[in-house]
């Protein structure tokens, strides 16, 4: 049947087998008591004595099935020294491919491939959807980096994760480097770990942030794993406006950041965008989530001591004014919110934090001096206040958590920022009496 199934070619094959669990145990053969729980000593001499086996001996390999597993190597060293010959033949006469696909299998990224997507980023000073960043830097990612592979979950027209310029692969067709996962999110997920696992692919797979419940298992086995996968979430809170509660992310972001192995990347504009697309391609222990906005946001205006190379620490000083008493720490965004309410307060400093899992990786001086333990803290994001205080090290008394513990609401994004208090006006107000 086995042998029937290996060489079925063209279609799946299911094979049911009908099991016995603890098969020849005597008191716990068929029973739930084989499956969560050791035979125990005794039971375990009475099964080996039952089915034949020497029960003398705790570790026992029986003569045959050395003989057979010895003859299977040397039948798999014939077969792997002549595949490594027809290798060596092929790669002297396709040096090209050969060289491409050396590329492939090591997975790594150029140096400084930020700077290649964010010259190819819009420069639109009215503002532009992290979402439509993120597809501009999947386009140069591709050409960059052979390895690059992937799709969404049946919303490729609204997370813009399409290689273009590329074809799908289908049956008997795998040149191209899209791929049509349907609406299965659970699927996709898995399908990215088998890549991974098989080597010489970095897969991606996309959906909308809310529906990362869907995927959790392959999200969970992919850090546990520590394997390499780009976990690409849009409509990153509830500012997408009417699809409402079903489709609006609160608790989703705390999730993924309590996690081991994941790095949890939330861009406010381009240069956050092609900065964290570099840091997850380089990263080698684990996957990343990518976290990108439906709606428009402005390019943010640096302080003139800034380098691109501080998004690398998970967080830097957007803006200082003054000495700061204040520090407003933000993310993707309501980083350009929280410049907008510091243009109307002294002594404040605005920090943008895309990756808290970067941020917690620096030493305690850099954490400290970046977020003072005297200064009063603000924390602006559209999500879930879990894990806040500990990031900034703050405390109920000296910290200011704007952010969303209630599920969302169906209605236009302008209508939502009033609702939940993301107006510069009201963070200005409660600003103003958080400080009294």
């Amino acid at each position: 049947t086995y042998k029937d199934a290996l060489h079925d070619e063209g279609k799946p094959v299911l094979i049911c087998a009908r099991t016995i669990i603890g098969k020849g145990s005597p008191k716990k053969s068929n029973s739930e008591a084989a499956h969560g729980s050791p035979l125990g000593k005794d039971e375990l001499l009475a099964t080996k004595k039952a089915i034949g086996w020497p029960s003398e001996e705790a570790f026992f390999i029986p003569d045959a099935v050395k003989t057979l597993f010895a003859g299977r190597v040397e039948e798999l060293r014939s077969e792997y020294q002549a595949w490594q010959q027809n290798y060596s033949n092929w790669a002297t006469v396709n040096v090209d491919l050969s060289s491409k696909l050396k590329q492939q299998l090591n997975t790594k990224v150029p140096e400084n491939l930020w700077q290649k997507i964010y010259e190819a980023m819009p420069k639109d000073g009215a503002g532009v959807a992290t979402r439509k960043l993120s597809e501009t830097a999947l386009q140069v990612i591709s050409k960059e980096v052979e390895s690059l592979i992937g799709g969404s979950a049946d919303l490729e027209p609204s997370t813009l994760t399409l290689i273009k310029g590329s074809t799908d692969v289908e049956k008997g067709q795998f040149s191209g480097k899209n791929l049509r996962f349907g609406v299965r999110e659970h699927a996709m997920g898995s399908i990215m770990n088998g890549l991974s696992y098989y080597g010489g692919f970095i897969p991606y797979g996309s959906t909308f942030l809310c529906f990362l419940d869907y995927m959790r298992p392959p999200v969970r086995l992919a850090a546990l794993a520590e394997i390499k996968g780009l976990f690409i979430y849009t409509h990153d809170s509830v500012f997408l406006g009417e699809d409402g509660p079903t489709h609006q992310p609160i608790e989703h972001l705390a999730m993924l950041r309590m996690t081991p192995n994941i790095n949890t990347y939330r861009p406010a504009d381009a240069l956050e965008t092609a900065v964290c697309y570099q840091s997850a391609l380089n990263k080698q222990d684990g996957p990343s989530a990518l976290i990108f906005s439906r709606q428009n946001l402005v390019p943010l205006a640096r302080k003139e001591s800034f380098q691109a190379t501080d998004i690398l620490k998970g967080a830097y000083a957007v803006l200082d004014k003054g000495n700061p008493d204040l520090v407003i720490v933000a993310t993707g965004s309501e980083v350009s919110l929280a410049v907008e309410v510091a243009a109307e307060l002294s002594n404040v400093r605005v920090v943008s934090m895309p990756c808290c899992e970067l941020f917690t990786q620096q030493d305690l001086a850099f954490r400290e001096a970046l977020i003072p333990n005297k200064a009063k803290k603000v924390v602006i994001e559209a999500a879930s206040p879990f894990g806040w205080l500990g990031l900034v090290n703050g405390t109920r008394e000296n910290t200011l958590l704007i952010t969303i513990d209630e599920f969302g609401a169906s209605a236009p994004q302008s209508a939502l920022a009033k609702k939940f208090g993301f107006t510069k006006e009201q963070i200005l107000k409660k600003i103003s009496d958080f400080e009294i």
